[in-house]
């Protein structure tokens, strides 16, 4: 009875720790993931190597840093004297990475699961000058609002008057105005119907290929944060 009590708390345990493993964050635009980070890099990385950290093992890519954008590079994890990306070994979703890749990397400078913000959304690659896949600001155009319904002028025709004598008053000459054309939707002689809504704007986003453009968004993004 004990021993069969034992096989299950430990079998209980490591599907707790598998669940662990499974990180699930929210998606961030652009512009948060630059309000958040801590050390924005670009960076080419180094060949992954385990660490040890108690009884936590992580894998360990040193950063050979080329450009600051934001934050000192100094404060992210070291190994051998470098700063690194250490993410922790066996975690699901973490960002595809390679030795030699370089990137723009939006950091967090403590150690955890995985150092990118977003988990595995901050890390952008630059593939001969250009970043692959684009970036996309998620500013989407504002919808142009309706225009507005024309109204018929109502006829200028000036009435007759009647004459200065006595007499029989001519009928008058002014012709009556057509009656109004519903809406499409509206019921004859009830309310008016809604407007017509806004057309929608285009859903296609234009997207960042030049990684300078991403290093001004970034930074402005950054520059209107609260």
């Amino acid at each position: 009875m004990r021993a069969a009590f034992l096989r299950g708390a430990l079998l209980a345990g490591l599907l707790g720790l598998g669940a662990a493993q499974a990180t699930v964050a929210p998606t961030l635009s652009l512009e948060q993931q630059a309000r958040r980070a801590e050390v924005i890099v670009r960076a080419t990385l180094g060949s992954p190597v385990d660490v040890r950290d108690g009884d936590v093992t992580y894998v360990a890519y040193p950063l050979t840093v080329t450009e600051t954008i934001a934050g000192d590079p100094a404060t992210l994890p070291r190994h051998e004297g470098a700063p690194a990306l250490l993410f922790l070994k066996g975690a699901s979703d973490l960002p595809q990475l390679r030795a030699g890749q370089d990137v723009i990397a939006l950091l967090y400078s403590a150690r955890m699961d995985s150092p990118v913000v977003g988990f595995n959304q901050g890390l952008y690659p630059v593939v001969n000058g250009s970043l692959v896949p684009g970036v996309a600001l998620g500013t989407a155009t504002p919808p142009t609002s309706a225009a507005p319904a024309s109204t018929a002028p109502a006829s200028t025709t000036p009435a007759s008057t009647a004459p200065a004598s006595g007499g029989t008053t001519p009928a008058p000459t002014t012709a009556p105005l057509p009656a109004p054309i519903p809406a499409p939707g509206s019921t004859p002689g009830g309310p008016p119907a809604d407007p017509p809504a806004a057309t929608p704007a285009d859903p296609a986003t234009p997207l960042i290929t030049d990684p300078a453009k991403l290093r001004a968004a970034i930074l402005a993004a950054r520059e209107a944060r609260p």
